[in-house]
């Protein structure tokens, strides 16, 4: 019997439980659950409350101690939660441990993020790639699933048939993990087929922390209208589109957005996707200049793409949402004049850093598009010479 993965109905009421640990502050825990509540309301559930706990390492057994396990047990029969959501990953036989305290339906931060990927996907590829993400998540917690459905049932005769029951189980998934990746493996054939054709092609791909705008300025710069939503993995798919600044043509791609404790499977599965990312001449790094932890998306991004080897390209930052950081940042009893000062402050801090390779822009006011029209311009044709020295290149 494989229990497949949780699927959270809309509107489930939800608690959040995360664990400061050595050498992380409230705050950062905080900011932690932050996303994680916004990745719940992605998926549909509505956070009521937030459990912490200052442990050294979680408890092998409850993630938890038993004090606060059964805090939460008290409030969750109080105030009828249906759901709890942990923020790291939980084995097999926490996740049973968990529930036969709490009594309620238990899953951790990589079962979400699976839950949205699940419903964000629409094609055959980006189906598959979540498919078989959630086998491999499913895979090493199949033990402590079957623990737990042992102890349900209890008594004399359940032990050995459970015993005989998981290893069919592990057989079949075994089995469907490698008829997915076999299936994939086609798939990624099809898509290096037409990544080859598109070669002579100087590409351009926006990278950058999930919900930062990628999706809004990819609509602006190939004039496209490509689905954005102010929600977390909005779009799942590569989409590609060819597009021409002052008749130099170029490939622009966007790309599934990058977040911290992204579930390793996932970018395993999700290997095809990032070839894009791989095989790009240009990498436009799309930052919220507006978001508290801007800078730690920054560094999450640059360490994702330090793993897919793709981080000595050409890079330019693009710092997004200027008008929302000038909202959260200025008030009207501010003199203009001061405000001036700290956005020249901002701009100069990070052109010496980036090495004048950034642009500040509003995406949804459309301000300094231009800029940033031009800087890709000169990038791409700049290549274009690099690649073909000894002709002039027209499409």
């Amino acid at each position: 019997m494989i229990e497949k993965q949780h699927k959270i109905r809309s509107e489930e009421k939800a608690v959040l439980v995360g664990l400061i640990q050595k050498e992380q502050t409230d705050e950062q825990v905080q900011e932690y659950l932050d996303e994680l509540a916004f990745l719940a309301e992605t998926a549909g559930a509505i956070t009521v409350k937030r459990f912490t706990q200052k442990m050294l390492h979680a408890d092998s057994k409850t993630f938890v101690g038993k004090g606060k396990l059964e805090e939460i047990k008290n409030y969750i029969a109080a105030k009828n939660i249906d759901l709890a959501i942990f923020d790291d990953e939980l084995t097999g036989s926490q996740i049973s441990n968990i529930e036969k305290v709490i009594g309620i339906k238990t899953i951790d931060r990589s079962d979400l993020i699976l839950d949205i990927f699940a419903r964000r996907a629409r094609t055959a590829q980006a189906k598959v790639q979540v498919e078989l993400a959630q086998y491999q998540y499913l895979l090493p917690r199949l033990k402590g699933m079957w623990q737990h459905l042992e102890r349900q049932g209890g008594g004399i005769g359940t032990r050995g048939p459970g015993e005989t029951e998981i290893e069919t189980d592990r057989r079949i998934v075994k089995d469907k993990i490698s008829l997915l990746r076999k299936r994939l493996g086609d798939i990624d054939k099809q898509s290096f087929t037409q990544r080859k054709e598109r070669g002579e092609f100087i590409r351009v791909s926006l990278v950058g922390y999930t919900n930062v705008g990628k999706s809004t300025l990819m609509n602006l710069l190939s004039k496209s209208d490509i689905f954005a939503e102010n929600k977390l993995f909005a779009t799942l798919d590569t989409t590609t589109r060819k597009v021409v600044f002052e008749n130099t043509p170029f490939l622009l791609s966007d790309t599934v957005g990058f977040i911290r404790k992204l579930p390793h499977h996932l970018i395993e599965s999700f290997k095809s996707t990032l070839d894009e990312v791989r095989e790009a001449d240009i990498l436009l790094h799309v930052v919220d200049i507006s978001h508290p932890q801007h800078e730690e998306q920054m560094g999450t991004v640059n360490k994702t793409l330090q793993e897919l080897k793709a981080f000595e390209k050409p890079i330019l930052t693009v710092f997004n949402k200027m008008d929302m950081y000038e909202e959260k940042n200025f008030d009207e009893w501010l003199d203009e004049s001061v405000q001036q000062d700290i956005l020249r402050e901002l701009k100069e801090r990070w052109e010496r850093e980036t090495e004048n390779n950034c642009v500040f822009v509003s995406a949804l006011e459309r301000k300094n598009i231009d800029a940033l029209r031009e800087f890709i311009l000169n990038k791409v044709r700049e290549l274009y010479k690099i690649r073909y020295p000894y002709r002039e290149v027209h499409f």
